[in-house]
């Protein structure tokens, strides 16, 4: 997956234009809050905002699927930290995994979505024929990969993305640099917020 127009399957072999620039884009940071880029998210509330089990985000942390970008654990005692991104592409790779797509294509999309800027990631739709993942920006990139009669299933990633934004909201969060802690929005400016939005 690369930003110049040469985007090619992820985890497969077919080559699919770039994305176009639509769909949600990434909401401003509520006021006093820090933008979603500075805080981070300690297991439980990564668990909680993707719909994975501890186990799970444990699991994939050992194996390399998904590890937290901002702390990693070091040690018994040290708590792993995850930003943003990172909790949006556990939250993917769990509906990929549900859908079954193959463990193979699946640490591929993630090494793409890993590598692609975040501002980008809002308006991508993901899909999937169950073997190889397929990044679509548009009608004509999902009429190319329907040209030949294979059942496909999409994940947009902006709904994905809003999903997980609204979950780490009532989430107590962590500043990634000073560590200090973040307390979670109350109800009513969560509700506000999701007024300004037109939701």
């Amino acid at each position: 997956m690369t930003g110049n127009g040469d985007s090619r399957a992820v985890g497969g072999t077919t080559a699919l234009p770039g994305p176009a620039r639509h769909g949600s884009v990434p909401q401003a940071a509520p006021q006093g809050r820090p933008t979603p880029d500075a805080l981070g998210y300690r297991g439980p509330s990564a668990c909680a905002a993707a719909g994975i089990t501890y186990r799970q985000l444990d699991y994939w942390a050992r194996t390399g699927l998904v590890q937290p970008s901002v702390r990693p654990a070091h040690g018994s005692g040290t708590q792993r930290l995850y930003s943003f991104r990172d909790v949006l592409v556990l939250k993917i790779v769990k509906r990929l995994l549900d859908a079954g797509v193959s463990l193979q294509s699946i640490r591929t999309a993630v090494r793409a979505l890993c590598a692609t800027d975040l501002d980008e990631l809002s308006g991508m739709t993901l899909m999937s024929d169950g073997a190889a993942v397929y990044r679509c920006g548009s009608p004509d990139d999902l009429a190319e990969l329907l040209q030949d009669g294979r059942g496909v299933f999409g994940i947009a990633v902006g709904a994905v993305w809003q999903d997980v934004e609204d979950a780490l909201a009532g989430l107590h969060a962590e500043h990634a640099l000073t560590g200090e802690t973040v307390h979670a929005e109350r109800p009513a400016d969560e509700l506000a917020r999701r007024r300004a939005r037109g939701l």
